[in-house]
């Protein structure tokens, strides 16, 4: 069975978080207004799928109770 070296370990780690913070600055950040539009169709695309689910359910539960409980 191999060990692990502490040192290894901590310039491996070292080495990814140098590497991340580098990739960091290279990603292509949107905008405020391209964020809030962004933030605001998710919402919105919840909301429907919401809408949809609950009036299948409630569907689902009227039959079951008027028709065959």
């Amino acid at each position: 069975m191999k060990t692990a070296n502490p040192l290894n370990y901590a310039l491996s780690l070292f080495g990814f978080l140098k590497e991340a913070r580098v990739e960091g600055k290279r990603v292509n950040w949107p905008g405020r207004d391209k964020t809030i539009k962004d933030t605001i169709i998710v919402i919105v695309f919840a909301v429907v799928v919401a809408a949809f689910l609950s009036s299948f359910d409630y569907l689902f539960q009227y039959v079951l109770n008027n028709f065959l409980i």
